[in-house]
């Protein structure tokens, strides 16, 4: 009813995370969302995504390489931290291409000093704490005036350059509007740049960082994902067409998703009164929505709290509702990233499954961490080169 049926009468009112993401595809609303939407989209086509493969697994290659040092020394890695910065190089690199004028690492630390400050907005109670010069607030304001520059600049290049460039943020200096043939200003590409960075990381990497977790659990998946591997690439690199190949990695995900949704929660203000089951809504109310909730729903899935990617096998889904998992949203507003994010899964989870068996070390307590996002704890595993 809220996201789809009757999506046009719930806003996302997210003005409290402005000073982050601007007016960008996450917060923006009615025909400025509309236009925003249209101008991205091809960007987002499952052929340019195809594109950015190759900077996928170039990255997670360096990664690997810099693992065997460490399982050479038996030294444990922290997961949730080492998919972080995986997905982070990912995403920094598929948007800005090889060119940065600045230190990636530190491009990525000025977002996460940024993404540090959002999530506070989730436990702050009072506005004006934000607006102190404290620590927290001092990074983020520093933080955010080094992307700012380095975003303007690299937009300028971009468009004094024209097409020279296949990264994400050439697509979208040059994308034009189908109707009207303009494209965005400057504010505007800095605000998608930012929405972008922040929704397109830290949601992969905890989804794999509990992927993982599972299969160390569960190590007769674990063997069941590498004789899909093996199967499928015989020791080679994966390219965006073996992704076709790889359904088991791709359950894997979906199932981690249901488990442990990265966007546990998240909120609609009604702007007219409407009837949710029997119950009424009133104008300017906030709706909460839970994808942690519903897919730990004991009427929706057999056994919800276990592990059992077989529920998204082929026609698994059979008779299941459609909002029974809906981990990117739904509707008009469904993220235009969740294609990006699934390539991106499978071909790291196969590229691991090639290399390491991933073993927790034990006596740790992990529990999710709830706040913007639901958010993966340490999660120190060892490594066994295969």
């Amino acid at each position: 009813r809220v996201l789809q049926e009757n999506n046009r009468n719930y806003r996302k009112g997210y003005e409290s995370v402005a000073p982050v993401l601007g007016n960008g595809l996450v917060t923006s609303e009615g025909e400025v969302w509309l236009r925003q939407r249209r101008l991205m989209q091809p960007s987002f086509h499952r052929s340019r995504i195809a594109a950015m493969a190759e900077t996928m697994t170039r990255v997670t290659t360096a990664t690997l390489e810099r693992w065997e040092q460490a399982a050479a020394r038996g030294e444990p890695l922290d997961m949730a931290q080492e998919m972080m910065r995986l997905t982070q190089q990912i995403i920094v690199q598929t948007m800005f291409g090889l060119h940065i004028p600045a230190d990636p690492d530190k491009v990525g630390r000025a977002f996460d000093a940024a993404l540090a400050f959002m999530n506070q907005f989730f436990v702050m109670p009072i506005d004006a704490l934000r607006r102190l010069p404290t620590p927290g607030n001092l990074r983020f304001q520093r933080a955010i005036r080094f992307l700012d520059k380095l975003i303007y600049q690299m937009i300028e290049e971009r468009r004094a350059e024209g097409g020279q460039h296949d990264d994400l943020l050439s697509m979208l200096v040059h994308a034009r509007d189908e109707e009207t043939g303009e494209g965005m200003s400057e504010r505007q590409l800095r605000d998608e740049i930012f929405t972008i960075y922040l929704a397109g990381h830290e949601t992969t990497a905890n989804g794999l960082a509990w992927t993982w977790y599972y299969l160390s659990k569960y190590p007769e998946l674990r063997r069941r994902l590498e004789a899909e591997v093996e199967q499928a690439l015989g020791g080679r690199t994966p390219t965006a067409e073996d992704a076709r190949s790889l359904p088991y990695a791709r359950m894997l995900f979906d199932e981690t998703l249901r488990l442990m949704p990265p966007a546990w929660m998240f909120a609609r203000r009604s702007i007219e009164g409407d009837e949710l089951g029997g119950y009424p809504v009133p104008a300017e109310a906030t709706v909460m929505l839970s994808p942690y909730v519903t897919h730990h729903r004991p009427d929706l899935w057999e056994n919800p709290e276990g592990y059992d990617p077989e529920r998204f096998a082929p026609g698994a889904d059979e008779g299941r509702a459609k909002y029974a998992y809906f981990p990117f949203g739904g509707g008009p507003r469904l993220c235009i990233g969740n294609n990006f994010a699934f390539m991106e899964a499978q071909l790291i989870l196969a590229m691991i499954a090639q290399r390491f068996h991933l073993d927790l070390v034990p006596g740790q307590s992990i529990q999710p961490k709830a706040i913007a996002t639901l958010q993966a704890p340490r999660i120190m595993m060892t490594l066994r080169p295969r």
